[in-house]
């Protein structure tokens, strides 16, 4: 992209805000060298990892990059046999406990969101912890050498400590020395050159033996080392040599260390260069309040309330604009300061800011195109060292763009064919316009000439617009007007202001009649257009406001869903309930009829029938659906002795023996006998339908639902034949309560006296339909299988 072009779109003020945003000196350079791509992968790929940013500035907020900074000066001193300094060695620590840091953040965020771009570069990043762990232990936080650095160097600062103690006692002791005292300046030790000294009055000199080190200014004080101590001070500054020569191996051995993955980190400081230009951009687009724009690359434009980034928001103008589809130039025609230019400015900028992989000031929805060029000629570009006319500037750059656009190239020409005759600039822009048109190029175009207003009007793809003018308060609005051509609304504003009719009248007169039909036809174009305006505004508000009830209503439907769901959910509850305590009651009487039918056997007690009737009566449900078939269907006659019933309260089946009254009736439900009102009784057959044969007292089947307790399986072994036969009664009577098609009963091969008992048993037995021996699989003639009624 031309570097003229970036500046007279000032992308380069978008760069500094973007510099700001940067927190090491690897993501300045990225910013700085920030330039629009016209690879359409590339613009993509871009703006996907500035909308990964965004997601993580969003959701977390940007990572720290503190203590990163650009060591590749280091590093490559390093790699080369050099001795890095302390505050070097600390700087690389720093920058690899950065990135891990940054690498650990992005791939906890990673674990929640979809940020493949930026996890695929920290993941590139190098794990250095253990020259980091190295530095860190030699180096504190202020590049001095710790004394743990290595056992020697421990040794010698001990030393040192040591020896510096015991100078310095012996220099207390001579300054607290009365016959020194006098002769001393200040009773202090200080140091001149590594070396303790005393200050010495100058007139004492001659009195006090030592090596002159220092004298201050006036030359009233000499800084002596007395002759006691020179000994002394020359051990500790061997010492400190021994130090320093330590230092430099220790210096050396992490130097070493650092060498060794000096190519590793440079390839980790470009990856970290280039995050921080990512959360940079980020950062950028939250301050702009910025979106993701569609990109395309098939010259098509839309902008939605596109802002110009460098106008104050409270001041700014959005802008709507489609470019591309239906039209692809679009002519900008009305008087000055009315924004055409800032109009041409905002969609030149937007666009090399979305090349960059920057979000645009804009609503979403907004799209873009990669274009492989963008040509500008905008403001005046009279230069006067080269004595061009404003005229001749912009045709000089004009030519240029001319014979450098492509049909995918966006061309922005403000007031195209300005600054010579009217009448032959506006043929020359029609001709460039023309031109440019035919070349299929994406051109937005602002003029002052009425004749192009016409040429927009009659060439397909071209359409006019114009910048509104509020006449009743005499100011533009800079709102851009696609379809509208701009009025010059000269004679408006100046009525407005008091210019006196006659004059107006004799101006009018002077403009041709062409030119007011244009004039009138523009004017009834907004005349139409404030009221298509308006009944837009009306219908938005109506819009909004149904969309509104429809939300209430959809709010309150949902409400009243959920109470509905609460409810059911809470009788659901409830007869499960019921259900459950009717179910277990059931089982208890259930349990009971067995005992006392075991105990007594067919002779139950009258009383105690009535009692376990009751009991069932009592756990039946209070609440529950009427039975249809009891209401609907009524007995065709009177019940007789020897009819087969359904009782409605005990759900089962039965047959009448004799009528007690005149509304109750003995019924044998299997082995008992209970009284049971008439009306709680269903006719099922009648007596004449029965066998003569079938005994008048056979009880008939009751079923009730297969408990899932219920066993299917009866083992004998171990049992004798008597107490086999009980077991094995009860066995086939749960059985047929629980609606078992089948059982199996475990009595073993033995002497073969227990099968056969059973055998015999089964055959006898009114629930039986058939036996046999087990198969192979399911126990052989151990085992008997009996199918039931």
């Amino acid at each position: 992209m031309d570097d003229k072009i970036l500046h007279t779109l000032e992308y380069r003020k978008i760069l500094n805000k973007l510099l700001q945003y940067t927190q090491t000196s690897m993501g300045q350079d990225r910013a700085e060298q920030l330039k629009p791509s016209g690879d359409f992968e590339g613009v993509k790929r871009l703006l996907q990892a500035t909308d990964e940013g965004t997601t993580v500035d969003r959701l977390k907020g940007i990572p720290s990059f503190s203590g990163i900074s650009d060591v590749g000066g280091a590093l490559k001193r390093a790699s080369i046999g050099g001795m890095l300094g302390t505050t070097e060695l600390l700087s690389v620590g720093n920058t690899i406990g950065g990135a891990r840091k940054v690498k650990r953040f992005i791939a906890a965020m990673y674990e929640d969101e979809k940020i493949e771009i930026l996890f695929a570069l920290s993941d590139l990043l190098s794990e250095q912890k253990s020259v980091e762990d190295a530095i860190r232990a030699c180096i504190d936080e202020n590049a001095d050498v710790l004394d743990t650095a290595s056992t020697e160097l421990a040794t010698i600062r001990r030393e040192l400590k040591v020896g510096e103690t015991r100078i310095r006692e012996k220099l207390d002791s001579m300054i607290r020395s009365t016959s020194v005292a006098k002769m001393l300046q200040d009773q202090l030790v200080t140091i001149r050159g590594d070396r303790f000294v005393i200050p010495v009055k100058a007139e004492y000199r001659a009195h006090f033996g030592g090596i002159v080190h220092d004298q201050s200014g006036s030359g009233a004080t000499l800084f002596i080392e007395p002759e006691t101590i020179v000994a002394m001070n020359n051990k500790l500054r061997e010492t400190r040599l021994r130090e320093e020569r330590e230092i430099e191996i220790i210096l050396h051995r992490l130097t070493a260390l650092v060498g060794d993955i000096a190519e590793e980190m440079k390839y980790d400081i470009d990856i970290l260069g280039e995050l921080d230009f990512i959360f940079a951009k980020a950062r950028l687009a939250r301050e702009m309040k910025a979106s993701q724009p569609r990109m395309n690359d098939r010259g098509y434009l839309k902008l939605r309330k596109g802002r110009h980034p460098l106008i104050s928001p409270e001041q700014v103008v959005p802008l709507d604009v489609e470019l591309g589809n239906q039209y692809s130039s679009i002519i900008v025609t009305g008087p000055n300061t009315g924004g055409k230019t800032v109009t041409l400015k905002t969609i030149g900028l937007l666009s090399l800011m979305s090349m960059s992989g920057l979000f645009i000031p804009a609503e979403e929805g907004s799209q873009m195109c990669v274009f492989d060029a963008i040509y500008a000629d905008i403001g005046d570009e009279q230069s006067i060292e080269q004595s061009l006319s404003t005229f001749s500037s912009h045709m000089t750059n004009i030519i240029s763009i001319l014979k450098r656009m492509t049909p995918k190239s966006l061309i922005l020409l403000d007031e195209v064919g300005a600054g010579t005759d009217p009448a032959e600039g506006s043929a020359l822009a029609i001709a460039i316009l023309e031109h440019i048109h035919r070349i299929e190029c994406r051109m937005v175009a602002t003029t002052h000439y009425s004749e192009l207003k016409a040429y927009a009007y009659e060439r397909k793809g071209v359409i006019n617009a114009s910048m509104e003018f509020d006449v009743q308060s005499l100011s533009p609005t800079y709102r851009l007007l696609i379809g509208v051509p701009g009025r010059s609304n000269a004679f408006a504003i100046a009525e407005r202001l008091g210019l006196p009719g006659a004059i107006l009248d004799h101006a009018r007169g002077e403009v041709n009649e062409e030119d007011m039909r244009v004039e009138h036809m523009i004017a009834s174009l907004e005349e139409n257009r404030l009221v298509a305006e308006n009944e837009r505004g009306r219908a938005e508000v109506l819009r909004r406001e149904t969309e509104e009830l429809r939300n209430k209503q959809q709010k309150e439907i949902e409400k009243l869903e959920g109470q509905r769901d609460k409810r059911l959910e809470k009788a659901e509850k409830d007869a499960a309930a019921i259900l459950d305590k009717a179910r277990k009651e059931a089982e208890e009487i259930i349990s009971d009829l067995r005992r006392l039918a075991l105990e007594e056997g067919a002779s139950v007690k009258e009383h105690k029938l009535i009692e376990v009737r009751r009991r069932l009566s009592e756990a039946e449900p209070k609440q529950r659906k009427k039975e249809t078939s009891r209401s609907a269907v009524k007995p065709p006659r009177k019940i007789q002795p020897g009819d087969d019933v359904s009782v409605y309260s005990l759900n089962q089946k039965g047959t009448v023996v004799e009528l007690s009254g005149s509304n109750e009736a003995v019924v044998q439900l299997g082995i008992m006998k209970m009284k049971v009102r008439l009306d709680d009784l269903e006719l099922l057959s009648t007596a004449s339908k029965v066998s003569a044969a079938q005994p008048m007292l056979r009880a008939t089947t009751v079923k009730r639902t297969r408990d899932e307790n219920i066993r299917s399986e009866l083992d004998l072994r171990g049992t004798n034949l008597e107490e086999a036969i009980m077991a094995t009664d009860r066995f086939i009577d749960e059985a047929f309560l629980g609606n078992l098609g089948q059982i199996s009963i475990i009595h073993g091969k033995g002497t073969g006296v227990l099968r056969s008992g059973i055998q015999e048993y089964l055959r006898k037995h009114r629930y039986i339909k058939s036996y046999r021996l087990g198969n192979y699989n399911e126990g052989g003639a151990g085992v008997t299988v009996a199918e039931l009624q």
